[in-house]
């Protein structure tokens, strides 16, 4: 380490990491945020009251959703839902665990009906620490996966890629959503 006589002359001493300033990402760490419960702005719950295009959904069930994700991986990444203000799996019903399970499986069904991705990363982050964005409502990543969908630019440009708009995908997934042979019903 080199010699500082100050400490003000240390702060200016590089150390090699580059810096991503995100002081909106406070409102997830503070000790005074609102309690997870808290379910008046959490996308989550307010999708559903949207129409299906404004609300990115592309198929509502009795007590879950399929929707779109807002800043996804790849094409197709869809979220499952339940309608419920609730953050861990076990805090699903029985009747909500199937569901949920079910929607997952046509999401998989419905994407590789309509992308014929390679493969598939599903699961799901609890709590913010395990890196939940939305910690306080439990949501379950169905993301597509295809060779080659990770190269070079977010490593080096740190930009993803994606080659269609929201909606176009939403309406593609929508349409075809229950069209194949193992689909559950509407």
């Amino acid at each position: 380490m080199p010699e500082v006589e100050d400490e003000r002359e240390f702060a200016r001493v590089p150390d090699g990491f580059e810096r991503l300033w995100t002081p909106h990402r406070m409102a997830y760490i503070r000790e005074d945020k609102p309690a997870d419960d808290d379910d008046l702005g959490c996308p989550f719950c307010t999708a559903p009251s949207k129409s299906d295009a404004d609300g990115l959904i592309v198929h509502r069930g009795r007590t879950c959703y399929a929707v779109m994700n807002l800043f996804p991986y790849n094409p197709g990444h869809l979220l499952v839902c339940p309608y419920r203000h609730v953050p861990l799996y076990v805090d699903l019903t029985d009747e909500e665990t199937l569901e949920f399970g079910e929607l997952t499986k046509a999401a998989i069904t419905t994407i590789t009906q309509v992308s014929q991705p390679h493969g598939f990363n599903i699961g799901m982050n609890q709590g913010a620490v395990a890196g939940a964005g939305v910690a306080a409502h439990l949501h379950q990543h169905v993301v597509p996966r295809w060779g080659g969908d990770a190269n070079f630019l977010p490593i080096i440009g740190q930009t993803k890629a994606l080659p269609e708009l929201l909606e176009d995908t939403r309406s593609r997934l929508a349409a075809a959503w229950g069209q194949g042979e193992d689909a559950p019903p509407r």
